[in-house]
């Protein structure tokens, strides 16, 4: 099932912590498209920093976003890294990306919200929720690495190729 998974190494892990940083800027960009088009609703981590930040408040409103994005990239990348540490044989299946997704959402509103008193959470309706958990799906996606999967036979290593072309100072091949 997951022999074209590579094993977990520290290459392996630092890509899943970029990938958590570029689904975490997806998620974000996602967010800015269905804001546009609907209510704005208040999301998780622009309620944690209102609730447990509020020296912010002091900023700027355009720092302040900008701030609660770099906490929330931040921890999008954390939780990448998380997700490659991860056995190979769960990364290497196919659903345990989006799944990991759903459950970094639902270890929120279930576990760090309330236990960090964010009151959020049980103001929404259906559609917010349904958008929120579809942000996660496509924060597992990337995270899982399914869209820019390893190259073939490196075992999660990167190496570098000598181009086809003669390099100087390295004499003729």
């Amino acid at each position: 099932m997951g022999s074209d998974m590579p094993a977990r190494n520290a290459g392996t892990v630092v890509r899943a912590g970029a990938r958590g940083l570029v689904a975490a800027m997806a998620m974000t960009g996602v967010r800015t498209v269905t804001a546009a088009v609907g209510p704005h609703e208040e999301t998780p981590p622009e309620a944690f920093v209102k609730e447990h930040l509020p020296f912010l408040r002091k900023l700027a409103p355009r720092n302040q976003d900008a701030l609660t994005e770099l906490f929330h990239w931040t921890y999008g990348a954390a939780g990448g890294v998380a997700y490659g540490l991860l056995p190979r044989r769960i990364r290497g299946n196919p659903l345990s990306g989006p799944l990991y997704g759903l459950a970094i959402w639902l270890g929120f509103e279930a576990g760090i919200a309330p236990m960090l008193g964010v009151r959020h959470v049980h103001e929404h309706g259906f559609q917010w929720r349904a958008a929120v958990a579809l942000d996660h799906v496509l924060y597992g996606v990337v995270v899982g690495g399914r869209l820019a999967p390893e190259p073939a036979g490196s075992g999660g290593r990167v190496t570098r190729r000598r181009p086809p072309w003669p390099q100087p100072g390295r004499g003729p091949r």
